[in-house]
């Protein structure tokens, strides 16, 4: 408690505010201290008020202290009580808080004031009390009580036992409106600022009706109206009930082409209408995903939108304030279509300060912002501009995928396609890239392009799920499945990158010696990638009865067969087992490999990493299976496939260039985690990483054999010890026909190989160079697999030498040509 001297004899009347330390309660003593002697109760000392006494008003005991304290200190008169301490949440939950603070706190608070004689009870209501009208339809204090959610109910209640508990005492009842001021605004309001400022695509989004508004209030202008309403406390009736607000009203479009038009310049801020019921569905999920995504994704941000709200979204509040301006003579200064300016002025000059104020997380670009010292809102310009200047320039593709959707809602009929399932799907396919193609030429829509890209990856997927019967069939869907996913989501802007990644940051890892997502990096995982897309869909099209016979220059098949090797093993049990040709999923996938391989810029490490670590998936776990289903080709099938054994040498050596890529984005990860950013947001939309910007260099304008070079050696390299393992497994692969082994040491000997074959590949990464000690262990295996399986003397000596090679040679590490980070110790 602070006292000043015993004001009993002062000549200033006594008022009492209840939540005098807060932001309202601090504001109005300011106001008052002129003319009155100003007493706070609250929880937390007031430095403002003459005199402040730490209160709970949920204990009846601890008001009857206080005011035992005021009464002895000046006496038994209190010219007003302004009650506006009060419970809020924007739950819209139920809270036994609002019980407790709201109606037993006011109960508790009159009761407390019963041995005073008090000029006038001031309690703090809202507007929300009432019914809500219609557009065209004013609220006035004759409007029935109806509230719809917990904190009007808690203030209906309240002024309920206001009117029950204050029989001598007079009292007046006042409804606010929405309050705002400079800086900051009533919830509904800040966060409709909020979404139109980050452009969120729910801005763009309404459930109710587009005329309804709501009434505000300046607090300036509401601070007056207490002033005035305890100046004229004892010419008021003295039971009274009191409106307070603006006079007009901007219903929520024209709020929306305000905020839009202060903030972008736009005439008009586009507002389309969702059926309540799916705005109902979309805000309960996205409130009942808060456990897992706004932890991660925005650091505890709730989602503002709730349920209950979406029933509220046409309650139309327009105030009739004629009784306050003929009783106080009071009359608003401000109105909200120009006070707008001011609000959105100071959001713009401090973007940080200004979420901080209205109690609203703050995008994560605006928070990174800072840390790259960059202006927020030149940040934001400049993704813009930088977006919508890309955007013009490839807009070309979109038309593309128009004529490519009108090619496919015709190509059934004109290449006769025999499948009512294809032709349906190529129809659908067709009209709905035709329209998400039409929606992605507007910058604001990039939405749409992932759609259309989902669209083409389902091109590639069709033949296989409806065992095209043509070739056309199978030819057209996945090379327009892949045209279509290349101009939809590898075509320039590249779509849902973050701002401050896309803006900032630098375009080579920290600490590294190159960049690893460079153009010249990805450049042998596509050509590799493409060898393997021929030989599948030329497997594919056997498999799918679409030619006769398949090439195979070595491996004949069964002695009773009379199919190759090739064409055994690709119609083997194994391959039938699979719902779709198998081939045709290898095909699919090389062809997501460079799709994704071309995805994206130079930066994509830290811009781009779920599609790093998807391009990722696509190459070194894939590779591994495909190294797996040549080992048990002759083991299960007794013969080979020579197409298959190109196709899975194409994979396997992707999988050293691919490391680098996979290593710098966990590597950022790492970083950025530890740095306390949210990981899954990161993870999905990119992030800014230490270092400045490189200027843009072509990797192109050099000389044809220093493009190769760089090309085919960037961060990979070959070890004189590893070059001479490589020999070593394929004649291991091979002990069958070389020394004619047998059963179970034919079998061993080729597994061995095979994997002593993946493990030099992927250590040829210089990143990845300590997978070569995978080597020791299946050196020691040959030690052993001989007098296992009881092999010929000269099948003992190669297993042994093959061994103790193995296991010497991989103990160099050999010349490491750049540097990698972190990563640098884990390069041994």
């Amino acid at each position: 408690m602070t006292n000043t001297p015993k004001n009993s004899g002062s000549a200033k009347p006594i008022i009492l505010i209840t939540g005098a330390s807060g932001n309202i309660g601090t504001e109005l003593c300011k106001q008052l201290k002129s003319s009155y002697t100003t007493i706070g109760l609250d929880r937390s000392e007031s430095k403002i008020t003459d005199e402040s006494h730490r209160c709970d008003l949920t204990s009846a005991d601890s008001i009857a202290l206080a005011m035992s304290k005021i009464k002895a200190d000046h006496g038994s008169n209190i010219a007003a009580v302004v009650h506006l301490a009060a419970y809020f949440d924007f739950t819209g939950k139920p809270n036994p808080m609002y019980q407790k603070v709201n109606v037993d706190g006011t109960r508790n608070l009159i009761e407390g004031l019963k041995e005073f004689e008090v000029e006038r009870f001031i309690y703090s209501s809202t507007m929300l009390v009432h019914q809500a009208g219609v557009p065209g339809q004013k609220v006035n204090e004759k409007t029935p009580i109806d509230p719809q959610w917990e904190y009007p109910i808690s203030k209906a209640k309240a002024e309920e036992v206001v009117v029950e508990n204050c029989k001598d005492m007079p009292y007046s009842l006042v409804r606010l409106a929405g309050l705002y001021d400079d800086k900051i605004a009533v919830p509904t309001l800040s966060d409709q600022i909020a979404r139109i400022y980050e452009r969120d695509l729910k801005s763009h989004l309404y459930s109710g009706d587009l005329m309804a508004g709501q009434a505000f209030i300046h607090r300036e202008d509401m601070l007056e109206m207490f002033k005035c309403l305890i100046e004229k406390r004892n010419e008021v009736p003295q039971q009274h009930t009191l409106l307070a607000g603006e006079e007009d009203v901007m219903g929520y479009q024209a709020l929306q082409n305000r905020l839009g038009s202060l903030i972008f310049g736009d005439e008009e801020w586009s507002t389309a209408i969702v059926p309540g019921s799916i705005a109902k569905a979309g805000a309960w999920l996205e409130t009942k995903s808060e456990p897992v995504v706004p932890d991660a994704i925005d650091q505890g941000e709730k989602p503002f939108i709730k349920p209950f709200m979406i029933d509220l979204a046409s309650q139309h509040y327009h105030l009739d304030i004629t009784q306050a301006k003929s009783q106080l003579n009071w009359k608003p200064k401000h109105n909200i279509y120009d006070e707008l300016e001011t609000l959105v002025k100071n959001l713009k000059a401090d973007p940080p300060r200004w979420y901080k104020q209205n109690g609203i997380t703050p995008p994560d670009w605006v928070k990174t912002a800072n840390e790259k010292k960059s202006n927020v809102n030149n940040l934001r310009e400049e993704h813009e501009s930088h977006f919508k200047a890309q955007h013009q320039q490839f807009l070309w593709a979109h038309f593309i995928n128009m004529g490519l959707a009108l090619w496919l809602i015709s190509a059934p009929f004109i290449l006769g396609y025999e499948s009512e399932l294809m032709t349906w799907s190529n129809m659908g396919s067709g009209v709905g890239l035709l329209v998400m193609s039409f929606l992605a030429l507007s910058w604001r829509m990039s939405w749409a392009r992932w759609v259309a890209g989902a669209i083409g990856l389902w091109l590639l997927g069709a033949p296989l799920v409806f065992w095209a019967p043509t070739a056309a069939g199978y030819l057209n869907d996945t090379i327009v499945g892949m045209l279509v996913i290349g101009f939809a989501v590898c075509s320039r802007p590249t779509p849902g990158v973050s701002r401050v990644a896309s803006e900032t940051g630098p375009n080579t890892p920290p600490g590294w010696g190159f960049n690893p997502s460079g153009w010249l990096q990805r450049m042998p995982i596509i050509v590799l990638a493409f060898v393997g897309f021929f030989i599948s869909r030329y497997l594919c099209a056997y498999q799918l009865g679409h030619i006769d016979s398949i090439w195979e220059p070595f491996f004949s098949g069964m002695p009773s067969d009379p199919q190759n090797g090739t064409e055994e093993i690709i119609t083997s049990d194994f391959s039938k087992g699979w719902p779709v040709p198998d081939a045709g999923l290898g095909a699919m996938t090389y062809a997501l490999e460079i799709v994704t391989g071309v995805m994206g810029s130079v930066r994509r490490w830290r811009t781009m990493p779920w599609l790093v670590m998807l391009f990722g998936i696509m190459i070194v776990p894939l590779g591994v299976i495909s190294i797996l289903f040549i080992i048990i080709q002759p083991i299960l099938m007794g013969t080979w496939c020579t197409l298959c054994l190109i196709a899975a040498a194409a994979m396997l050596i992707q999988i050293p260039y691919s490391l680098d890529e996979l290593v710098a984005t966990s590597e950022f990860l790492y970083r950025r985690k530890k740095q306390g950013r949210p990981l899954l947001r990161i993870f999905f939309l990119g992030d800014t990483d230490e270092g400045k910007e490189e200027e843009k260099t072509d990797d192109f304008e050099r000389p044809a054999w220093t493009i190769i070079k760089d090309m085919l050696g960037g961060g990979v390299t070959l070890p004189w010890n590893l070059a001479l393992c490589i020999p070593i497994g394929i004649w291991l692969m091979f002990t069958r026909i070389t020394l004619d082994a047998q059963g179970g040491m034919a079998n061993a000997d080729h597994i061995i190989g095979s994997l002593a074959i993946t493990v030099v590949i992927t250590a040829l990464a210089e990143s990845g160079r300590a997978a070569r000690f995978a080597l020791i262990p299946l050196g020691v295996a040959l030690f052993f697999t001989p007098f296992i399986y009881g092999a010929s003397l000269l099948a003992i000596v190669s297993s042994i030498l093959c061994g103790a090679l193995f296991i010497g040679l991989s103990l160099p590490k050999g010349k490491i040509h750049n540097t990698y980070g972190l990563w640098d110790k884990a390069v041994v």
